[in-house]
């Protein structure tokens, strides 16, 4: 259950910063955040 709600965040976070939606707010560190989260479980893999 974890796993999919991180994935609909994930997915919402991409979409928020393709579309400039996190520039325009000043949130863009929200990417960094999500990419730091992937990071040990690709390392893990």
């Amino acid at each position: 259950m974890l796993f999919a709600l991180y994935y609909v965040v994930a997915i919402v976070v991409l979409i928020l910063h393709f579309t400039g939606f996190l520039a325009r707010h000043r949130v863009e560190w929200l990417v960094y955040v999500l990419a730091v989260t992937v990071f040990p479980a690709v390392l893990y893999l």
